[in-house]
């Protein structure tokens, strides 16, 4: 076995073997040196190599997210380090496990005018659960704080860094361990369900309970809960496109449902309860109503964490929705109610409305959506981009088979192609990306990528600009909008495909896109079908569609 001569990177090599962390993605650079080669001459370990950092931390964030464990960064010392940050901070707000390890120079050679130098310590202070800020030499010291950050981002589902300080000669090798670092069990404190009566009491009091279920891992909540809560006559559950979570009761489309309530409407549908679980909410909508018209009581259930995202949190249960409910439900009972019989009458007046506009309607970005996401092949996986599509998403229904993710910690445009293909190429599953065009140009390092599957593909929505900013209060038909918000632009993604090997195709209209969309979804390799829509249209076809509605 090879192993680097430094002590200090023999340690972090043996402490992420013993914890069973081997997923390493690493980033080229020379002070890094110690750790590519430990990483990458030991089997133990499944390195990838990806040159620009934040696609590399995107990547690992996308296999996390699909195992559910931590995944390693590697990279050298300087402004590389950086380059990690919008997904450090993603991964902070999602829940995701990463740990960032980076090399760094001795601490003598910090702020003495050295090259590739920066303050690398605490760099992530704001967004990370740990910081391990080691010294150079192998320690007790240094392996106490490398257990912890790994301990820390197993159990509390976050990024940590790890900052290993090297000085040179780096690329030194030896066959033999010189170090037999401390190993600490980690052991995850299991907390206890509190007394339930008083929220048993006001539960069976109250006549209209809403569940908001946010971003939401496929079969995380047993179906006979599902069931259990779907069938209440008090209860109305309002799922997302990444809520992974389906039933005929459930309000699925929320800003079809809720867009057109008047005052008297929003009276009428204000909950006395209000339980949220999940990720991060999409709707803007329904946060402003819960903001306006708060409930009494407001629980979040997560093991975790709970954000005061409506201003009326009452109580945090940290515990998971499975372990919540399978005890408190069989404490409750039946009332009389007509909270859910009212919200399904509205339900399937919506219905269709929705289909009536969409009836009418030219090719456009909604008439796209319409279109392709009836056409995904079901038991897929879909990756969905932040700003128009993970909206225009939530207008309709997905195959409940079709499992679906979004960046939505941070919401951020960056990365969300690279997520995709790291999470592909961790689940194995035929993975399809539908992503806006700005969305994809910016994230277009994700396709200098050795790991892409073949059954990968991206449905690229190109409308010549950042569309949603028409839909927003600021829009004005001027050059500073144009130039400034929805960064207009010609550009086209076929030169793209053809240099990084992705079947292409492409359609501007409603009948080539039926058939081109068959031909690229039976592509036997990585494929990219762009389809263009116009700029113009598609604002106007949004708004009047909640008009529409009434």
């Amino acid at each position: 076995m090879i192993y680097p001569k430094i002590p200090l990177a023999q340690s972090l090599l043996e402490i992420c073997n013993a914890k069973d962390i081997h997923d390493i993605v690493i980033s080229p650079g020379s002070r890094n040196a110690p750790l590519t080669i430990g990483f990458a001459s030991n089997p133990a370990f499944q390195c990838y190599s990806i040159a620009d950092e934040r696609c590399a931390a995107f990547f690992a964030l996308g296999i996390a997210q699909q195992k559910q464990k931590p995944v390693v960064l590697v990279c050298t010392s300087g402004s590389a380090l950086l380059n990690y940050y919008p997904a450090v901070a993603e991964a902070f707000y999602s829940q995701i496990p990463l740990i960032v390890l980076s090399a760094d120079r001795p601490k003598s050679k910090i702020d003495i005018g050295d090259g590739q130098t920066i303050r690398q310590e605490n760099v992530f202070a704001n967004h990370i659960l740990f910081n391990a800020n080691l010294h150079e030499d192998a320690s007790e010291e240094n392996d106490l704080k490398v257990n912890e950050a790994i301990a820390i981002a197993v159990n509390q589902k976050g990024p940590v860094h790890i900052n290993a300080p090297f000085e040179e000669p780096l690329y030194e090798t030896v066959s033999e361990l010189s170090v037999q670092p401390l190993l600490v069990e980690s052991k995850q404190q299991k907390k206890e369900i509190p007394a339930l009566d008083v929220f048993v009491q006001l539960w069976n009091s109250a006549k209209k309970k809403l569940i908001l279920i946010g971003g939401n891992y496929p079969d995380a909540i047993d179906a006979a809960l599902v069931n259990q809560l779907a069938n209440d006559a008090s209860v109305v559950v309002m799922t997302e496109v990444t809520s992974n979570l389906h039933h005929p009761n459930f309000i699925s489309n929320i800003d079809t449902q809720i867009t057109p309530f008047t005052d008297d409407d929003f009276k009428a549908f204000q909950p006395e309860i209000l339980i949220t679980l999940g990720g991060m909410v999409v709707s803007k909508r329904v946060k402003a109503f819960l903001r306006k018209y708060q409930p009494k009581q407001h629980w979040h259930i997560d093991a975790l964490r709970a954000y005061n995202t409506f201003g009326c949190l009452t109580h945090h249960f940290e515990t998971t929705p499975n372990a919540f409910f399978s005890v408190f439900l069989p404490k409750t009972m039946a009332i009389e109610s007509d909270y859910l019989q009212n919200t399904l009458k509205v339900k399937a007046l919506r219905k269709i409305k929705h289909a009536d506009y969409l009836k009418t309607i030219p090719f456009s970005d909604m008439k796209v959506f319409e279109t392709i996401l009836p056409m995904l092949p079901e038991n897929c996986q879909l990756q969905i981009s932040n700003s128009s599509p993970i909206r225009y998403a939530q207008l309709f229904d997905i195959h409940p088979s079709i499992e679906v993710f979004c960046n939505r910690g941070t919401s951020g445009i960056d990365g969300s192609t690279t997520t995709a293909i790291g999470a592909a190429f961790a689940s194995g599953k035929p993975t399809i990306m539908i992503t806006g065009d700005v969305s994809f140009f910016y994230d277009s390092n994700a396709l200098w990528n050795s790991y892409i599957p073949k059954n990968f593909k991206i449905i690229l929505i190109n409308n010549g600009g950042g569309g949603i900013f028409r839909i927003l209060p600021g829009h004005q038909e001027t050059p500073v909008f144009n130039t400034f918000f929805e960064t207009s632009h010609s550009l086209t993604a076929e030169h793209l495909a053809k240099m990084y090997g992705f079947e292409y195709f492409k359609s501007d209209d409603e009948i080539k896109l039926q058939t081109a969309m068959k031909v690229f979804l039976a592509a036997d390799k990585p494929a990219i079908i762009e389809i263009f829509t116009p700029t113009e249209i598609n604002n106007q076809v949004l708004l009047k569609y909640f008009k529409n509605l009434v």
